[in-house]
């Protein structure tokens, strides 16, 4: 059995005049996709994603290969709007029986055209959210802070590959695991990587409450002796000689403060 509008279009069409109207469907298709690429191309430039993309690992690949995301994102919905008035234009024409199949391909398509979505847009977005978290953390000294954009970027490329997974058929439990395994891992892990990370941080809140020492005081820590230059939640930092200490709070916390008096 066909489909209702598929029934109708063979009751009002001859074989060659159904052929003739599927020819003008791809002809139609093509200057739609042009289009619907020039249009979502216009969208995303004034909506600024260029400069949003813009030194991304993502970015930098797709501008290796003379192209850049915009214009993969671009391709991608004129592809999909080819695709649509490709299919169209075989059922229209009386070319197969497109019951079973239409019924799968159309249902399968918006999900495969999302799920590539999913992925680019998870890759650009956790290789921003990676420089933008490294920025944030430009000051702090401590190694392990230096993980923190790593553990961002692939959270976001692990939460869009799920998404994609989903939208491809993946059934819901196996995601629910591996999202279920996923955080445990990063839960466990990051307790491990971070605890002297998680101490300096605890530490500098005392530290910037009580307030032991200020910028500008002559301080002893262990054995470093100098001026306090600056105070931030995870270090401290000191100079003498033309030198600069920079110590983890936990360390001050746990060591004590010898404030010198001249």
């Amino acid at each position: 059995m066909q489909t209702e509008w598929a029934r109708y279009i063979r009751r009002i069409f001859s074989e060659e005049t159904a052929f003739t109207v599927s020819i003008a469907i791809l002809i139609l298709g093509i200057i739609v996709a042009y289009w619907t690429w020039r249009w979502v191309n216009t969208v995303l430039q004034t909506a600024g994603v260029d400069d949003i993309v813009e030194g991304t690992p993502f970015e930098r690949t797709a501008q290796s290969f003379g192209t850049s995301t915009i214009s993969i994102l671009s391709q991608l919905a004129a592809l999909f709007v080819y695709i649509t008035a490709i299919i169209l234009a075989l059922n229209v024409a009386q070319l197969m029986d497109v019951q079973l199949f239409w019924a799968q391909l159309t249902g399968y398509l918006p999900r495969l055209f999302i799920a590539i979505l999913a992925v680019i847009l998870g890759l650009v977005a956790g290789d921003k959210a990676k420089l933008v978290v490294s920025d944030r953390l430009r000051s702090v000294k401590l190694p392990e802070a230096g993980l923190i954009p790593e553990i961002v970027k692939y959270s976001i490329f692990y939460i869009a590959a799920l998404l994609a997974l989903s939208q491809i058929g993946v059934a819901t439990d196996a995601l629910l695991v591996l999202l279920a395994a996923y955080a445990f891992g990063l839960v466990f892990l990051s307790g491990l990587a971070f605890k002297d990370l998680l101490s300096a941080g605890a530490a500098g809140i005392y530290l910037l409450f009580a307030e032991p020492y200020a910028i500008g005081d002559k301080v002893k820590i262990d054995d470093k002796r100098g001026i306090v230059q600056e105070v931030d939640m995870f270090v401290t930092h000191v100079e003498a000689d033309g030198e600069e200490y920079i110590i983890p709070n936990q360390q001050v916390f746990r060591s004590g403060i010898v404030r010198i008096r001249d």
